[in-house]
């Protein structure tokens, strides 16, 4: 089914999430690998509405989360991010608290698409950003072992 654009925007607002992990790589010269990521999570009845939405952007994966027993569709490519997902919000706007995010988000994505994060002081910045987004969200990192890792390796 071809889906309209403002509908994608509507269940992006309610169950879709803009976010940022970040982990430990001692091979990078910041030693903090940062992956932007999109997702939208739907129960397995709505797995057809998932594969339109994969279909509407061009790019991203879907997969099956244990966790939640839902099936998520993630884009994790920095290029797709960059020029599928954020025109996408930017010509139709999320209207509720995420846009907040979106926003943060968006600026994180230029930023890492333009490889600014390999700078630490840039990605310091990236990290401050990010670990401000999604407050009810849960961290696998905390942002002060983050910012200490990135202190040791400016070292």
């Amino acid at each position: 089914m071809k889906l309209h654009p403002w509908y994608v925007t509507g269940i992006v607002e309610g169950e879709g999430v803009f976010g940022v992990s970040f982990n430990r790589r001692s091979k990078l010269t910041v030693g903090i690998e940062t992956r932007p990521y999109f997702s939208l999570a739907l129960n397995q009845r709505d797995l057809t509405l998932l594969k339109d939405i994969q279909t509407y952007f061009h790019c991203g994966a879907i997969r099956y989360s244990k966790a939640d027993r839902t099936y998520k569709y993630e884009v994790r490519s920095v290029a797709d991010l960059a020029r599928k997902i954020l025109p996408h919000f930017e010509k139709y706007p999320l209207a509720g608290s995420k846009s907040q995010d979106f926003a943060k988000f968006a600026q994180i994505v230029r930023l890492v698409h333009a490889k600014q994060h390999l700078n630490s002081g840039v990605l310091e910045k990236i990290i401050e950003i990010a670990y401000s987004m999604n407050s009810s969200g849960k961290r696998r990192i905390a942002k002060d072992d983050l910012l200490r890792w990135l202190g040791e390796m400016k070292v």
